[in-house]
């Protein structure tokens, strides 16, 4: 998966625990005292808070690398472009011969979505929430926390694209017999949800923050780097269980949607660059190996079997009210079908129906996280550009 974000803001001086609001005592009536009394008590709780909150940020870093504003409240104006490509690959193979087998590919990559929104945070925790402004952009909903010594982000995504590559290869007897792929529209569309969980540890917290170049919580004054450890956790759904879909699903093994669960962790290392004063460049790259991988899938049933060997039997007329061929078998080989009708009026009699679940776990797949950040601040405002680059790698599902 590619990702990659852009944001510009505007920093807005906001510090709400300090507004005071005037009243009358006309306003009140008997008990105005305690009431008032009481708001001054949770007015003044909220400041100690404050007044905790901002010493405790400011304690935790290197004044000479690293500066935290006065105001601690920032509101931003968002621009998103994100593009994303799902390689889904699905390979079924002849059960007592091997060397026969269907290789299968779909591959979405929509165009590229745009969408604008807004963040509104405090000190190192935001929450940010975007529009589509382009067709089929989806959704992006987003929690961030950072700190100096750790970082935690939340993102959720929507959307739904018909847009696909197509590609097959038939072997049989080892040898590649027919290869097909076009670029062609899904009959009814693909629905991909997915949810990014990511955590990390800064070793050098003093001197250098994630959060300087990525949230603008912080201001990096000199150019600094460090190690990181983090942890993620990915899952997403794949959903084109549309029946308009049948012929594209029957060529896939029958299956119309997969649940992707995988855990990662893994070290790398950023760095901030400050070439001038307000001005931070970041890199950070950090490799993964997943530790959980979890594939669960959905698979309808299906009147032909494409690898059934062809017999002698008169299997008749389908009917769909038994999910039966007239000889009383479920499947008819595929191969025979063909045989019968060749020019594909065996698909006219294709049906799928039910629904059977299959879960895989897999051994360790490698992945990498990429991020690159731009931000520069002058007085109360900022500007900032960002790019990340996640790919997430699952097992082939066979038959």
């Amino acid at each position: 998966m590619v990702g990659r974000v852009i944001i510009c803001g505007l920093l807005f001086s906001m510090n709400v625990a300090g507004q005071e609001v005037e009243t009358t005592d006309s306003m009140y009536v008997q008990g105005s005292v305690s009431v008032q009394d009481s708001t001054k008590t949770l007015m003044g709780r909220l400041r100690q808070l404050q007044a905790f909150l901002d010493k405790k940020a400011k304690k935790k870093v290197d004044p000479n690398y690293i500066e935290v504003p006065d105001k601690p409240w920032r509101v931003m104006l968002r621009y998103k472009a994100s593009m994303v490509q799902v390689d889904y690959d699905n390979s079924m193979v002849e059960p007592n011969a091997p060397q026969n087998r269907l290789d299968w590919n779909l591959c979405f990559k929509p165009p590229v979505s745009a969408s604008v929104g807004f963040l509104v945070g405090y000190r190192g925790t935001s929450l940010s929430y975007s529009f589509p402004i382009t067709k089929k952009s989806g959704r992006h909903f987003s929690i961030s926390s950072t700190g100096a010594k750790y970082g935690f982000n939340f993102r959720l995504r929507r959307f739904s694209t018909d847009e696909t590559t197509f590609s097959t290869k038939l072997t049989l007897d080892g040898k590649t017999v027919d290869q097909y792929s076009e670029e062609s529209h899904m009959p009814s569309a693909v629905w991909i949800r997915s949810v990014y969980v990511n955590g990390y540890y800064v070793f050098n917290g003093r001197r250098y923050s994630q959060a300087a170049a990525y949230n603008q919580s912080v201001i990096q004054r000199r150019s600094a780097g460090s190690f990181l450890v983090g942890a993620t956790w990915y899952q997403s759904s794949f959903d084109y269980s549309d029946m308009e879909n049948e012929r594209i699903m029957f060529f896939g093994n029958n299956v119309n949607r997969i649940k992707l669960h995988q855990a990662n962790i893994g070290v790398g290392y950023g760095f901030n660059w400050v070439p001038v004063r307000g001005l931070v460049v970041n890199l950070m790259a950090m490799p993964t190996v997943s530790v959980y991988n979890r594939v669960k899938v959905y698979k309808y049933k299906s009147n032909f079997d494409f690898f059934g060997a062809p017999d002698s039997e008169d299997y008749g007329t389908w009917n769909p009210e038994t999910h039966k061929w007239a000889n009383g078998k479920e499947q008819k080989p595929l191969e025979m079908a063909m045989n019968e009708s060749n020019d594909f009026e065996w698909l006219d009699e294709l049906e799928l129906w039910g629904n059977e679940e299959d879960v895989t776990y897999s051994m360790m797949k490698f992945n990498v996280d990429l991020r690159m950040g731009i931000a520069y601040n002058w007085k109360n405002w900022f500007t900032s550009a960002q790019a990340q680059f996640n790919n997430f790698y699952y097992p082939e599902i066979r038959r």
